[in-house]
């Protein structure tokens, strides 16, 4: 998994495969879900990031189990 802001353009990006995205779907506004070649998700997309989301720029990556 790789989690990305970037500043520029205010989108966060969480990445959980290193598949080829084939179809993105704005499934509510200012939230991209990315699919491959077989419908699977492998990504998020959060625009506007920093007014949806408490600093975005400190995102903690925790693992439980």
């Amino acid at each position: 998994m790789k989690v990305v802001y970037d500043a520029e353009v205010d989108v966060l990006r969480i990445l959980f495969s290193d598949a080829v995205i084939e179809e993105s779907d704005e499934d509510k506004p200012g939230t991209i879900l990315d699919y491959d070649e077989a419908g699977n998700i492998v990504g998020l997309e959060i625009l506007d990031a920093s007014k949806r989301i408490t600093n975005p720029r400190s995102i903690e990556h925790v693992v439980t189990g």
